[in-house]
């Protein structure tokens, strides 16, 4: 049986570049799953988002923008990147278009400071997260 993954097959390689390059947290050791992956690149973008709210709100620009410039790059070199358009059917394609929405969002939000952009990040992709978080016990039983 196969079965069609939105995730490429290199997506944990992809992932795990991305995790380090943008320094998420320091909380893997080299062996997280493809799966365990894509939970820390959420765990990174929510973390990276609440920042920016922060930062908003003490007028820290520069925090902002480092802050909005980190969610952007976990949503599009790491969720982003790793959809297999291909094999992934209309799933892949959805959430590729989502991840974009979600990028210009940052994006609006960084520059017009505009915090109700970023609620509407975490709405959109908060259901994603807790969906990847669901399916943990399924994947780690998949990886044995």
């Amino acid at each position: 049986m196969t079965t069609n993954s939105p995730i490429a097959p290199g997506a944990a390689r992809a992932a795990g570049h991305l995790y380090r390059k943008v320094a998420v947290e320091s909380r893997i050791d080299g062996s997280a799953s493809a799966h365990q992956l894509v939970v820390l690149l959420f765990d990174g973008l929510f973390e990276s988002i609440a920042r920016a709210r922060g930062a908003m709100r003490c007028g820290d620009t520069a925090m902002k923008c480092i802050a909005l410039t980190r969610a952007a790059s976990i949503v599009e070199e790491g969720l982003r990147a790793a959809l297999d358009l291909r094999g992934g059917g209309a799933l892949a394609r959805d959430l590729h278009d989502l991840y974009a929405y979600v990028t210009l969002r940052l994006t609006r939000a960084n520059l017009a400071c505009d915090e109700a952009a970023l609620d509407e990040c975490m709405k959109l992709m908060q259901p994603l997260a807790d969906a990847w978080a669901s399916i943990a016990p399924a994947a780690a039983a998949s990886a044995r």
